[in-house]
Parts: structure tokens; C-alpha cells; sequence
């Protein structure tokens, strides 16, 4: 990051570094998934389709990140067991949590079409979730017995209530002959009256599903007469058990065993208060601005994969600044955000704010999952011409500052950055198009200051960076306005709600629309009403 009189703002981000020889746990939990399953019209208690789609996403993570070595989930969420020794992040919660919840967002947008091709994704799904620190291998063999129980208890309520619906029922009335029933009341109820044993219902319901790699044996190619040649390989694979959580499951995992430690005693009825008490949790501090920052994961790759023109593809900067709007119409908790390039920073409600009680790992991995998932379903609409190849993530981290001052200057931070970065990438890449090497490139730019740059460009490229789009220099804003103006122009704003109010991607900078980024601020962050103007850079 560049060097600029703003950098003392990085000394209020807090460390979140889990310890060894702790193991790392990420669970992550749909959010209102009850009405994400009633739009798109989700088979009840149970539909096999939607499970199988989160079953191939935890696949696609285990796949992707070779630190994650065992999964399990059923409904709407998933747990991923990282490594003894896993360094991945540097062990950093907020960080892990962040990437994991993104990546699997997005490949559950990317995979919708793979399992219902026949339906329209009508709106981003989106997670949040917590990172749990295990002290051993006896407390994840805990975690997972709750986590099974809860599977357990919640599928036999859930196939009775629905049952019960299906026969004429009413929702209430389901509910009250259901008050207080135990398990094998509830079993009794099935088989008398709709004719189910419970025990034969798909092993994927009752148990849940776990993901984990095993030794299995493959054709890696064929030989000139046409026989196959086999050889063990490990492999990414769905299965289902009984009891996740005993000794006689791990024993038949033992390379398991060699990444996460020593096998503990069978574990009996899982206490949720007791599991509880070691998930990662950070409040974070009330009457301060929270800032969520994320950040594009290895989108140096990610652009030369989708051909992103540089040094600034209009185009991805604009699907950027749309998921930024799309951020804002959804949490009203979000009144301001500034992003460049493969980032954005969302700043919350400083009093009011009490999105998920202010819990860090909640916020952030809602967050990061929103927009993740927003970026997937809005590429074609970007690149009506470019498929989408991989999934794209972000990690993301949450920061408080105490005054509007410093959040002043946190955003004066990001915009330094932007206009340094850019304004190094566009002189690069205009001696990389004139026919330079990368490393010539370098070489010519290693120490130049701003107004060399600027004359390089002049004088080579007849470029007056100075009349660059704003977009490219100086980053985008996004806030709500409110409109003054006749209903017919209002029209035409990016969205229109109720008590028009209407979200902005301000491309021109901070000094062109001083005005209206006073209104903004003063209204939503109670700065000074002194606008951050581009002569600061």
C-alpha cells in the first residue's frame, strides 16, 4: 500500500490470530434461508437438489483449499475443519472466515444452474457465520456431535410439521400437536399415520452429509491396447454416518487423525452452551464508525484469466460499483462506501448501528457473502460476452475508529492508494503496450515520483493524466440521496425506494460533487461537512 500521511488510521485494526496448537472450525449458516426455500420454491422438509448443491459446494472447498480436511452440514449450513498446523491467513479468524464464507457464495450462484436448470436464481444467497476454536480433538468430536444432533432433532420435527401440513393441517395446528412430543412420540407419528419409518428415510437427511479426501482408486489413463491403468489417488468425497463424533468413525479416517491430532473418548449428549463458549467472538465497540473492508482475492490472476483490459477495465469496475449498490439497497446500516479497483469499504451507523449485535465475525461474513454472490449474478450483465471461469472471493476485516475525523481519514487513506496505484499501473502498462518487457517497465518507474510519472506519460503517450476518467483516479462513492426533484427524474437514479431515496455510485470525485458528498457525510456521518477533496492526494 502507498505511503501517506493517513497510515497511522491501519493502527486501529485489531489482530484476531487463533493459536496452536488450537484447531480452526468455520461455521457457516444460510441467511433467511426459510424464505430463500419458499421463493424458489424448495421441496419440503427436505429437498434433495438443494442439499446435493450444498453438498458440491463444500466439495468445491475442499478442492480449492488443501488446509480444509474434513466437513460436515446438513439444512441450510456447513462446518470446515482446518489442519492442526494449518497457517493458512497466517491463522487469522476474521481473514478465514471471510474467504471461506465468500468462496462458497459464490460457487453456490455459480453451481445454481448445474442443480435446477429449470429454475431462475431470483435472488443472491447469501452467509454468515463464526470461526470455533478447538482446544483439542475431544472438543471437535464435541462440536460434531451437537452439530449431528441438532440435525437429528431438527429433521424429525421438520418431517412431521410437514407431513402434517401436507394432510390438511395448518401450520399452528402442526405445531401444537408437536408441542412437547419426544422423539419417539414423534417417531410413533409418522408410522401411524402416514405410514414412514424414519430410520429409512436417505441417510443424507437423518445424518447430515461430511466431505473429506480418501484414497480412492482411479483410472489416470489407458495403455496403447486399451486397458486401463489404475492408481490411488486422493479424492474429494460425500458420504454420510450415523455418529460423526465416535471412535470407530475416525478410526476408519485415519489419515484424518494425522491432520488434526489424537483421538479423543466418545463423546455423550453435546452441551450447545459448552461449544459455545470457545466460538471466536469480537464486539465490536459501541458509539464507533464501523468499517468493513474487503478485498478481492488473487485478482491479479483473476483478471488475466477474464481478460481484463488494463491498467482499468471499465467494464469489472463497473460490476464492482454495482454489487456496492446492491450492498446499500439491502442493509439500510450501511450509509457510506468508497471502493477501487478490487476493493470496497462499507462504513455502518455509528450510534444506531446494532447489525447482529455488533458481533464482528457476523457482520464481516455477511458482508463478504453479499457481495461475493451479487458478483456472480451480475457478470453477464457486465460481460454479456466473457464466461465466467472460476469463482471469484474476498476476504474481508472489520474496523472501528473512534471520531469522524479519523474515519475522515481512513477514507482520505483508501483514495491516496487509489490515486498512487493508478497512477503507477497506468504508466506500467502503457510501456508494457509500447513493447517493453515487465521488468523493463519496472526498472523505468523504480523511484519516480508522481510528476515524472506525469511527464512520462505526456511526453511518450501524449496522455494528460489529468483527464483520465474520474473513475480510474480517484475510486467510486456510493451513498443514498435524496431527491428533490420531480418524480419523472428520479426515475432515472440507479434505485428508487419508498421515501426517495435513491443510491449513487459517485465516479467524479469528491471535489465535483462537493454538494451533494456534504449533504451525504453530514447527514449520515456527521463529518465536518469539509468534503475530501481530490487536491489532497
Amino acid at each position: 500500500m502507498a505511503n501517506s500521511k493517513y497510515e497511522y488510521v491501519k493502527s486501529f485494526e485489531v489482530e484476531d490470530e487463533v493459536m496452536l496448537p488450537n484447531l480452526i472450525v468455520v461455521r457457516i449458516d444460510g441467511r433467511h434461508f426459510r424464505r430463500f426455500s419458499e421463493v424458489h420454491e424448495f421441496e419440503k422438509p427436505n429437498d434433495e437438489q438443494a442439499l446435493n448443491l450444498m453438498n458440491s459446494c463444500a466439495t468445491a472447498m475442499l478442492e480449492e483449499y488443501p488446509d480444509i480436511v474434513f466437513s460436515y452440514g446438513f439444512g441450510d449450513e456447513y462446518s470446515f475443519v482446518f489442519k492442526k498446523a494449518s497457517k493458512f491467513y497466517q491463522r487469522r479468524a476474521s481473514k478465514i472466515l471471510s474467504l471461506t464464507v465468500s468462496f462458497f457464495s459464490s460457487v453456490y450462484a455459480m453451481k445454481w444452474k448445474e442443480f435446477f436448470p429449470q429454475k431462475e436464481l431470483r435472488y443472491q444467497p447469501s452467509f454468515h457465520g463464526g470461526v470455533i476454536s478447538c482446544a483439542s480433538m475431544e472438543f471437535l468430536q464435541a462440536y460434531l456431535a451437537w452439530r449431528q444432533d441438532d440435525c437429528h432433532i431438527n429433521n424429525q420435527h421438520n418431517t412431521c410439521f410437514w407431513m402434517l401440513v401436507k394432510s390438511g393441517k395448518s401450520k399452528r395446528e402442526a405445531q401444537d400437536i408437536l408441542k412437547g412430543t419426544q422423539k419417539e412420540e414423534k417417531n410413533e407419528l409418522l408410522f401411524q399415520q402416514f405410514g414412514i419409518n424414519y430410520k429409512k428415510l436417505p441417510d443424507m437427511f437423518r445424518q447430515g452429509s461430511y466431505v473429506c479426501r480418501r484414497e480412492v482408486e482411479d483410472i489416470v489413463k489407458y495403455n496403447e491396447s486399451g486397458n486401463p491403468i489404475k492408481r490411488f489417488r486422493r479424492k474429494v468425497i460425500v458420504a454420510h454416518s450415523s455418529n460423526i463424533a465416535k471412535r470407530s468413525f475416525w478410526t476408519e479416517h485415519l489419515s484424518l487423525l494425522s491432520e488434526l491430532g489424537q483421538l479423543g473418548e466418545d463423546v455423550g449428549q453435546a452441551r450447545p452452551e459448552y461449544v459455545k463458549s470457545f466460538q471466536v467472538e469480537n464486539k465490536l465497540m459501541p458509539s464507533t464508525w464501523i468499517v468493513v473492508r474487503i478485498d478481492g482475492c488473487h485478482f491479479h490472476r483473476f483478471s488475466d484469466v477474464h481478460e481484463f483490459e488494463k491498467p482499468n477495465d471499465e467494464k469489472a469496475l463497473n460490476l464492482m460499483n454495482s454489487c456496492a449498490v446492491a450492498m446499500l439497497e439491502e442493509f439500510p446500516d450501511i450509509v457510506f462506501s468508497y471502493g477501487v479497483s478490487d476493493e470496497f469499504s462499507f462504513v455502518l451507523k455509528k450510534e444506531l448501528s446494532q447489525l447482529y449485535k455488533r458481533c464482528s465475525s457476523e457482520i464481516v461474513s455477511l458482508i463478504v457473502s453479499f457481495f461475493s454472490s451479487m458478483y456472480v449474478m451480475k457478470w453477464k450483465e457486465c460481460f454479456p460476452q466473457k464466461e465466467l471461469k472460476y469463482p471469484p472471493s474476498f476476504d474481508g476485516r472489520a474496523i472501528c475508529y473512534p471520531s469522524s475525523k479519523i474515519l475522515r481519514d481512513y477514507l482520505a487513506w483508501r483514495q491516496v492508494d487509489c490515486h498512487i496505484n493508478n497512477q503507477y499501473n497506468t504508466c506500467f502498462w502503457m510501456l508494457v503496450k509500447s513493447g517493453k518487457s515487465k521488468t523493463e517497465a519496472q526498472h523505468t518507474l523504480k523511484g519516480t515520483r508522481a510528476r515524472e510519472k506525469i511527464e512520462l506519460l505526456i511526453q511518450h503517450f501524449s496522455i494528460n493524466y489529468s483527464t483520465l476518467p474520474a473513475m480510474f483516479r480517484q475510486g467510486s462513492s456510493v451513498f443514498r440521496h435524496k431527491h428533490l426533484f420531480k418524480e419523472s427524474v428520479v426515475k432515472n437514479a440507479h434505485s428508487l425506494s419508498s421515501d426517495y431515496v435513491t443510491v449513487r455510485v459517485l465516479n467524479d470525485g469528491f471535489q465535483q460533487e462537493s454538494q451533494i458528498v456534504c449533504a451525504a457525510l453530514t447527514a449520515f456521518l456527521s463529518l465536518s461537512g469539509r468534503p475530501l477533496k481530490s487536491k489532497q492526494l
